[in-house]
């Protein structure tokens, strides 16, 4: 997993609540176990037509918006049913960080898993950091993860808070399994010793 230190880009604005998992990545692209090539079906039904023409109205479908590495969304973003696919999606899209009111409980765990930064703040900040990343001389957003800090032109940096462990693995870029194997000689140690005192198992 790529570590995240400093993350600097396009913000896309996006003021919808309960923006659901399947909008996020429907039902029909789950069938591949592969995290790469998923970017382009993110918010399909949001992003095309049903003959597979691109919505000129979708904000990820206008410029500089295409290039977009955060998402400042509404309230209880990622809700809905429990899909991995989901920070896959985003992701492979380019998308590094989302901020929101609130994330579902699944999504949030899921994205730090994945190496997406999900930045909590409240409704008032992120109505201001939502106006500055519709305007095409604000959009350009800093986050360091360091400070737990958002900075973009205009307005006083925004600090968000983070659980310890939690901001440790992504700037040490370490998932679930890379955080299994920093215990990696103590596992062995134990494997050894088992298999001293208990040969039988």
């Amino acid at each position: 997993m790529d570590k995240f230190k400093r993350l600097e880009g396009i913000a896309a604005p996006l003021p919808m609540i309960n923006v659901d998992t399947d909008q996020i990545i429907p039902k029909q692209f789950l069938t591949t176990i592969e995290r790469s090539g998923l970017g382009k079906s993110l918010f399909f039904d949001l992003r095309y037509t049903p003959d597979g023409r691109e919505r000129e109205d979708f904000v990820l479908n206008q410029k500089p918006y295409r290039d977009a590495v955060i998402l400042i969304a509404g309230d209880n973003f990622g809700c809905g049913s429990s899909r991995e696919h989901a920070p896959w999606a985003l992701l492979d899209f380019g998308v590094r960080a989302v901020i929101a009111p609130s994330f579902a409980d699944i999504f949030y765990n899921n994205c730090f898993k994945n190496g997406i930064l999900p930045v909590t703040l409240p409704q008032e900040q992120i109505d201001e950091l939502m106006q500055q990343a519709e305007n095409n001389n604000s959009n350009h957003f800093t986050i360091d993860l360091e400070t737990q800090t958002i900075e973009t032109p205009g307005i006083k940096p925004v600090r968000f808070d983070l659980e310890a462990a939690r901001k440790n693995h992504l700037l040490e870029g370490l998932d679930d399994i890379g955080i299994t194997l920093q215990r990696e000689g103590d596992i062995r140690a134990f494997e050894e010793k088992r298999k001293t005192e208990q040969p039988w198992i």
